[in-house]
């Protein structure tokens, strides 16, 4: 009985621990807003407020919805992306250098990237925002068009001022994931742990009415 339950717990802490530490967008990014059809870049907030921990925490999309099909990553200064091949950025440019004065944000930072990249591909960035004095997470609906329109996914409130800059050299492409079907083997996995869990309620309760 002991070992019955103990098969069944672990098997049910395989399959929850695996996602306890993904953030998932699976929603239109735009959704609510008229930005896709008014001329222009538009960019939009409304983000989600999160702690981000670098070393374990992971950002899933829709690849769908997204039009991601695979992380395509890079995190360097801007001089040194590459110029395709890319859908994910972590861009280590901080400053806009064309214009000191202004604070550095998510136009700015798109712009970089625009003309560094010349691919027409939807995708996603971090770039640190020195009105905020923090990380942010964007969608671009072209990374090489410098009026794509974006929307703000997530700002990191717990990786502000110079330790979130240097922090952001940390970020891989770990911690972003492609939403997958669950594989038939993962499907079994979770089926048959809540039939294990079920089958020894059921021996126990007999056990005990015995």
């Amino acid at each position: 009985m002991r070992s019955c339950m103990l098969f069944a717990a672990v098997l049910v802490t395989v399959a929850t621990n695996a996602s306890a530490a993904t953030i998932s967008f699976v929603t239109d990014p735009f959704e609510g807003s008229n930005a896709l059809t008014t001329p222009g870049r538009q960019i939009v907030a409304n983000e989600l407020f999160t702690d981000f921990d670098i070393a374990s925490d992971v950002f899933a999309f829709d690849p769908i919805v997204f039009g991601i099909g695979d992380i395509l990553f890079a995190n360097d200064v801007v001089a040194n992306l590459p110029t395709s091949g890319v859908n994910t950025v972590v861009l280590r440019t901080f400053d806009n250098d064309a214009d000191p004065t202004t604070p550095f944000g998510a136009g700015n930072a798109a712009n970089l990237i625009a003309a560094q990249i010349t691919s027409s591909a939807p995708g996603l960035f971090i770039y640190f925002n020195s009105g905020l004095n923090l990380p942010r997470l964007v969608y671009s609906t072209d990374l090489g068009d410098n009026t794509a329109d974006l929307k703000i996914l997530a700002r990191f409130t717990n990786l502000g001022g110079q330790p979130g800059r240097d922090a952001l050299a940390g970020v891989s492409a770990a911690n972003f994931a492609i939403n997958q079907v669950p594989e038939p083997g993962s499907l079994l996995l979770i089926t048959t742990a809540g039939a294990l869990s079920v089958v020894c309620r059921y021996a126990r309760r007999k056990r005990t009415r015995a």
